[in-house]
C-alpha cells in the first residue's frame, strides 16, 4: 500500500515536470522540486515568454503550481509566489487560493506575473503552500536563465 502511494507521488511530480502549457498561456513551463504540507503536495513552476519591445527586448516571468491531494476529502489550499530576478532580493508577484477535488492533481496554475528586462541572469521562483487549517511548506524553487523557457 505504502509503495503503490509512492509511486503514484512520484509518477504524479513526473507529470508536473512534464505538463504542457496548455492552461498555462504561456511557451512552456519549467517545474522544480516537490514540497508538501499535510495531504497537499505541491510544485513551483515557472515559464519566461520572450516579447520583443525597442529599445530592449523584455519577458513576461510568470510563476505557477501544480496542486496534488492526496486526501480523500477536497481540500481548500492557499498559496503565493515571489520573485528574484538576480538582485537577490524576493517580491511577492501573487497569490491565491483553489480547492483541490480529492486524490486530484490540478495545474499548472498561474500565481503572478513581472515582465522584466531580458538579462542573462538567472530569474527565479519559490512557492510554498497552505492547506486549510494546515501549516505552510517549504519552498519550492523553479528557474531559468534564459529569456525564454
Amino acid at each position: 500500500m505504502r509503495l503503490t502511494r509512492i509511486t503514484a507521488a512520484l509518477a504524479a511530480t513526473a507529470a508536473a515536470m512534464l505538463l504542457s502549457v496548455t492552461n498555462a498561456n504561456a511557451t512552456a513551463v519549467a517545474c522544480g522540486g516537490s514540497v508538501s504540507s499535510g495531504p497537499i503536495g505541491a510544485n513551483g513552476c515557472i515559464s519566461a515568454e520572450r516579447k520583443e519591445v525597442k529599445p530592449a527586448p523584455l519577458r513576461d516571468i510568470i510563476a505557477h503550481v501544480v496542486l496534488r491531494n492526496t486526501s480523500p476529502h477536497a481540500v481548500q489550499v492557499e498559496y503565493e509566489a515571489f520573485l528574484n530576478d538576480g538582485s537577490g532580493d524576493w517580491k511577492k508577484i501573487g497569490n491565491g487560493r483553489k480547492q483541490v477535488p480529492a486524490r486530484k492533481t490540478i495545474g499548472p496554475v498561474e500565481i503572478g506575473s513581472q515582465t522584466r528586462i531580458c538579462a542573462p541572469h538567472r530569474v527565479e521562483i519559490r512557492v510554498h503552500v497552505k492547506p486549510s487549517g494546515g501549516a505552510w511548506s517549504n519552498w519550492t524553487n523553479a528557474a531559468t536563465s534564459q529569456c525564454q523557457t
